[in-house]
Order: C-alpha cells, then sequence, then structure tokens
C-alpha cells in the first residue's frame, strides 16, 4: 500500500463530482422554499462545498424567512449520473431518523425544518436543516496528520474521546423505531441481517469487475465467527468522530444517520476504534506519528464500560467487521474513483483497499499484537 503524500492521492479515495451550476440550484431552492416558508422567503446564496461528502450531496444556504435570516444545510441524494456510492438513498428515512433521535434524547443535533422526498424541486429528494458552527476532524488530509485534534493536548483529547463516547452511549439507550431503520427479517438476527446488507452491498459493487479475493475471505471469516448477540440496540451506524462538530472538544452536532440501523452496540463501539486506527495506520505508513494514544481499543471500551455498565464483548470480532465493512466501501470507492478517471483499474483487486495490509492482518489474528 503506496502512502498518501499529499491532497491529491488522498481524494482519489473519494471522489466528489457536482457539476450542477450553484446559482440555478439557488433558484430553484428559492421557488421551492416559498411553498413552504411563504412568499417572503428567500434564498439569497448557495454553495458547494469542495470537501462534499461521498454519498450524499451537501449544499450551504444563506435564506430568510419570518423576518429572519437563516444559515442552511441542504442534504441531496446524488445524482444517477454521478455514478453514487450506494445503490439507494432514503434521506426521507434518514430525516425521520433523526427526528427520532431528538425525541427520544438529549443529543445535540441540528434543527430539522423539511424533507422533500420528490425530484422536482431539484431533480433528487433532498431534506433541509440548520447550519451549526464548530470543527470536525478532517479525513483529508486524516487529522492524525495534523490538524487541530493533533494540535490538542493529551487531555483535551481524553476530553474529546470521553464525550464521544457519551455520544454513542445515549445513542443505544434510543428505543428502536418500527420503521426508518434496517430490520432483520425472518431467523435473521440483527447482526446476521446487517452482514448480509452488507453483501448484498458487495455484490452490486462488484457487478460486472473482478472482485476483491481478500473481501471473499473476509466474508468467510466473519461467517466462522459470528458470535452471539443477546442485546440488540438502537445503533448510530456511521459513528466515527469525523461526523461529529465539536465546540470546545465538546459535540454540538451529531451527523449522517444513513447507516443507522439496529444491532450489537460493539457495531459502533467498533467503528469508532478502526476508523481511529485507519487514519492512524496511514499516518504511520507515511512516516509520521500520527496520535497512537487516541481512541485505543481499550480505553474506548474502558469509557463505556463507566458511563453505561456494560463491558465490550467480542471486540476482536467487531474490529475486523468494521475492518471488512470499510474495505467494501473502499472497494466501491475505487470503482467509482476509476469511473470518473481518478485511478486506473488494478491488475490485482485488493489493491483497491486501501486498508489491506490491516484487513489481512486482523483476518490473521496478528494485527493488535504489533499495535504500538
Amino acid at each position: 500500500m503506496a502512502a498518501i503524500d499529499d491532497e491529491t492521492n488522498a481524494q482519489v479515495a473519494r471522489p466528489s463530482e457536482s457539476r450542477r451550476d450553484p446559482e440555478q440550484l439557488r433558484a430553484r431552492l428559492d421557488a421551492w422554499l416559498k411553498t413552504k416558508a411563504g412568499d417572503d422567503a428567500r434564498v439569497t446564496a448557495v454553495t458547494i462545498p469542495e470537501s462534499n461528502g461521498m454519498s450524499s450531496e451537501t449544499l450551504l444556504a444563506e435564506a430568510s424567512w419570518d423576518g429572519e435570516d437563516r444559515r442552511l444545510v441542504v442534504r441531496v441524494a446524488p445524482q444517477a449520473d454521478s455514478d453514487p456510492v450506494f445503490p439507494h438513498y432514503d434521506l426521507d428515512g434518514q430525516f425521520r431518523v433523526i427526528e427520532h433521535v431528538r425525541a427520544h434524547s438529549d443529543i445535540p443535533l441540528p434543527r430539522l425544518w423539511w424533507s422533500e422526498p420528490g425530484d422536482d424541486a431539484l431533480g433528487a429528494p433532498f431534506f433541509v436543516m440548520d447550519r451549526i458552527d464548530g470543527e470536525v476532524p478532517p479525513d483529508v488530509m486524516p487529522y492524525t496528520f495534523g490538524s487541530w485534534v493533533a494540535d490538542a493536548s493529551r487531555e483535551d483529547r481524553t476530553r474529546l474521546m470521553r464525550e464521544t463516547i457519551s455520544v454513542l452511549a445515549r445513542v443505544h439507550a434510543v428505543p428502536v423505531p418500527d420503521v426508518f431503520v434496517a430490520q432483520p427479517t425472518g431467523d435473521d438476527t440483527p447482526l446476521r441481517a446487517h452482514v448480509r446488507r452488507l453483501r448484498e452491498f458487495y455484490d452490486w459493487a462488484s457487478r460486472d469487475r473482478a472482485g476483491s479475493g481478500l473481501i471473499e475471505r473476509g466474508f468467510a471469516w466473519i461467517e466462522e465467527h459470528l458470535p452471539e448477540t443477546p442485546e440488540n440496540v438502537f445503533t448510530w451506524g456511521d459513528a466515527r468522530i469525523g461526523n461529529i462538530m465539536y465546540r470546545d472538544f465538546t459535540p454540538v452536532a451529531v451527523l449522517d444517520w444513513e447507516m443507522a440501523a439496529v444491532g450489537p452496540r460493539e457495531l459502533d463501539l467498533a467503528w469508532t476504534i478502526f476508523l481511529h486506527r485507519f487514519f492512524q495506520d496511514l499516518a504511520e505508513l507515511a512516516g509520521m506519528e500520527g496520535l497512537p494514544d487516541f481512541l485505543r481499543r481499550e480505553d474506548v471500551a474502558a469509557e463505556y464500560l463507566k458511563q453505561t455498565g456494560h463491558r465490550p464483548t467480542d471486540l476482536d470480532f467487531y474490529t475486523t467487521y468494521a475492518a471488512l465493512i470499510h474495505a467494501v466501501i473502499m472497494f466501491r470507492i475505487q470503482c467509482r474513483a476509476i469511473h470518473f478517471g481518478h485511478a486506473q483499474e488494478p491488475a490485482d483487486p485488493d489493491e483497491m483497499i486501501l486498508h489491506r495490509a490491516t484487513l489481512e492482518a486482523m483476518l490473521a489474528g496478528t494485527y493488535w499484537g504489533q499495535i504500538k
């Protein structure tokens, strides 16, 4: 795996294309807003951030109604011709999930305004929420390469970890909704249903191309080591610090709920742990120290136990499963990069997995023993 040595190379892993004209979007959003907030409503500006995400598109809008200026975020399902990362997008479902979380917890969330399930206004479904000021640990370049997180004191990073685990604890106390999140069917356990959905996503992502032998070995390992899951809770799904906006190392907005599901709470804990290790491994590969003492597996587990009384179990399994989930997503993102001409098709499909060495070591049972 080659080291990431500049922002251009990092962007290859997550291309984001928007060919839409901001002024045209402003006019269309302005016309739509009048149907929701009255004839005096105005959208005065729309911008498309350079760091737009891998899945849905984000627009930043300046608007006003009822005599008040508003700063808004508009999350829009991707256009069909953008070769979306995922096969299906349910923006209205995500809106309802956030409403549900807000109604049953004190988790910091942006204020929601409207969900538009139709395509007429912007060409795709979208929802509108308030924009909140704060800092997000960056993905590009990764926060382990140097950032406000890396520049913070160890005490402040510990506070960030503690507050982040508090978010997870509160998420897991939210009652499971009857709708809006993926539910197991038939004799499936929630975990087995989760694995099945990942398999279906990978089969879709690898259609019409050579698949990854490493990913196939990963699925076989998961099936062989699947643990019992007597307790299942509401899970956030994309539980990582890059989806939290912080102010003074305290969360002020928890974002991106499209992966919410029913399952073991270790799914979220392992995703938090693994995504940090992913960025930490990249930093070390690039010859940087990174943040080896941050979000360590044992520290996350101990803090979660302290806050909830639940001792996380089977973290070898769940962190390996997190690495497999990320491998499937990275495989799909690289397919998209190839589609847009940002990357070349490798001779070995396993090279499309940026953390190939990590997943191989996890499957071999050697990864955690080599962590500093």
